[in-house]
């Protein structure tokens, strides 16, 4: 099945405030484990790059898991920016800074990060490319990646299926917008190839019959500093 694209931001407000109060807190946790796991449950206390934050569920769950990291947290939507920076927790929200920006063209504070991470971006991006560059332009040697997102099915009736089993109790705007980031989302073989067009070395692997989990280290001097 060939890849059909969808929006690359959600504006409408509707559609934003669905996605925010829909029911992540599985693959959430799983990103935010994964994670931990992938930097060896080290105390992280540098400064970690969100991109695609959305409504910021992500960001608040890294900044309560590791209290004494800062985050800055990038989204092209300005809906989505307002809803995070409305709800987030006063207990995460000193150290949780909201940008407002479209990828590759935001300017971010700091130039470059001890740990960049990123859930379910990629498949919004008419080019997957603009993703893997602006990572090279803010990591250094020692950068840990981590990248999680949906993989596209093979068809159009295992994509219907996926709908039907993970998001068939979600109001409908959320099963339509489901189905068409399962549309609009690359396979393992493109990513592979993706990353070889980037000349970035990470490990790529299938951990669900929906998601793919990206990470690796860029090269260089390791960091030092979590442990």
């Amino acid at each position: 099945m060939n890849r059909i694209l969808e929006p690359e931001l959600m504006e409408d407000e509707d559609q934003v405030k669905a996605y925010a109060e829909a029911d992540f807190d599985i693959p959430h946790n799983q990103f935010i484990t994964r994670l931990d796991h992938f930097i060896n449950g080290a105390q992280f206390g540098g400064v970690a790059l969100d991109l695609g934050c959305g409504p910021g569920d992500i960001s608040c769950r890294f900044a309560s898991a590791y209290p004494l990291s800062k985050i800055h947290a990038v989204d092209g939507s300005e809906a989505m920016i307002h809803f995070a920076r409305q709800q987030t927790p006063d207990d995460v929200n000193r150290r949780i800074r909201f940008i407002l920006g479209m990828l590759p063209d935001v300017m971010l504070p700091q130039l470059s990060y001890e740990l960049i991470f990123s859930n379910s971006l990629l498949h919004h991006l008419y080019d997957p490319q603009v993703l893997w560059q602006v990572i090279k332009k803010y990591s250094k040697p020692g950068t840990h990646i981590i990248i999680m997102d949906l993989l596209r099915p093979d068809n159009i009736e295992s994509a219907h299926a996926l709908v039907s089993t993970y998001a068939g109790n979600e109001p409908e705007i959320l099963q339509r917008d489901f189905y068409n980031s399962l549309l609009a989302a690359f396979t393992l073989a493109e990513i592979k190839q993706q990353l070889k067009h980037a000349a970035l070395d990470l490990s790529v692997e299938q951990i669900s019959d929906r998601h793919v989990f990206i990470s690796g280290v860029i090269p260089g001097a390791y960091f030092n500093k979590w442990t």
